[in-house]
């Protein structure tokens, strides 16, 4: 088996290893993975923090061993938390990385970072604290970061910046934690989930107070949530409909 680690800012994970596929997701700087397959130019990789898979260029991580992967592996994520901070590489020049980034590989890739991380658990009442960071942020499909995200990647960056792990993609999230019986039960930093027509969890937000939700869709935004699912003031409509609410943390 090989490995690898993520040595740039925000690398492209896709459905076919081809830079037309799908973005399926993102790798952030300093993610590490196990290499499942490797061609000339692409390898399909599982990400060790959520086990998600996609391919990457071979030319955007560096391959690392196993014992430095389990090293990893066996440390509480380090990760940066100002919205954009600079890495310094071994010959003094800087790149910049996203909130979120890990950086547990600092030393291995020989890199410097003065901002600010977090390696601990944040109580919950910190989960909208966070989530207000990432608000206007644009949808991305496969987005992860403040420059781009999507619904699910904004759930998960959320919880993962104050020490919880949630699944990639809505569905998977979805299968997580406890469910309530009505909304009256949430309290601020639960997570709703919502279906389409054939019953697919497609969507998820985090829950406020006083029946608001937060939840990337066009960008980040808030807005109203009832028993029938979210309220688009903007668009005087229900956009999403509501399948279950969930109790991760």
């Amino acid at each position: 088996m090989q490995y690898g680690i993520c040595n740039l800012s925000i690398v492209p994970l896709r459905n076919e290893p081809a830079d037309t596929s799908e973005l399926v997701s993102q790798i952030l700087y300093g993610e590490f993975f196990k290499i499942l397959e490797q061609r000339k130019n692409w390898s399909r990789i599982r990400l060790s923090f959520d086990k998600y898979e996609g391919w990457v260029d071979n030319k955007q991580y560096i391959e690392i061993n196993e014992e430095e992967y389990k090293s990893l592996r066996s440390e509480s994520p380090k990760l940066s938390t100002d919205l954009v901070e600079f890495i310094e590489d071994d010959q003094k020049q800087l790149f910049p990385i996203s909130m979120g980034a890990t950086l547990n590989g600092l030393s291995l890739l020989n890199h410097h970072y003065d901002g600010n991380f977090i390696e601990h658990k944040n109580p919950k009442s910190n989960i909208l604290q966070t989530a207000f960071l990432y608000l206007n942020t644009p949808y991305l499909w496969g987005g992860k970061t403040p420059f781009g995200i999507d619904c699910s990647g904004f759930t998960q960056m959320v919880y993962k910046l104050n020490g919880y792990k949630l699944l990639r993609d809505a569905s998977q999230q979805a299968t997580q934690g406890e469910a309530l019986s009505f909304i009256e039960e949430s309290e601020p930093g639960d997570l709703a989930f919502f279906d389409n027509n054939e019953g697919v969890i497609t969507h998820v937000g985090i829950i406020m107070e006083d029946n608001y939700i937060i939840h990337a869709h066009g960008k980040v935004r808030i807005d109203r949530l009832d028993h029938s699912g979210i309220y688009n003031a903007d668009r005087r409509m229900h956009t999403h409909k509501l399948r279950v609410i969930k109790k991760v943390i």
